[in-house]
């Protein structure tokens, strides 16, 4: 699967990936697992982490909706 790359603000400031200082990101969400659920088979129910993905290195920034 490829995604396509681009520039992304988060409140209100550009993203630029702090290793490489590139600034195309690519997107994907991650579930954030926690043990009890995934001990009782619920990982569907643990919250979502959007990823930002840096096109160039690859470091890989977390949000998570409080």
């Amino acid at each position: 699967m490829t995604q396509e790359a681009s520039k992304h603000e988060i409140m209100g400031k550009s993203l630029v990936c702090p290793v490489c200082d590139h600034d195309e990101f690519w997107t994907r969400e991650t579930l954030m697992n926690t043990a009890g659920a995934s001990f009782l088979g619920f990982d569907w129910a643990n919250k979502a982490a959007k990823n930002y993905v840096c096109n160039q290195c690859g470091y890989v920034f977390w949000f998570l909706k409080k």
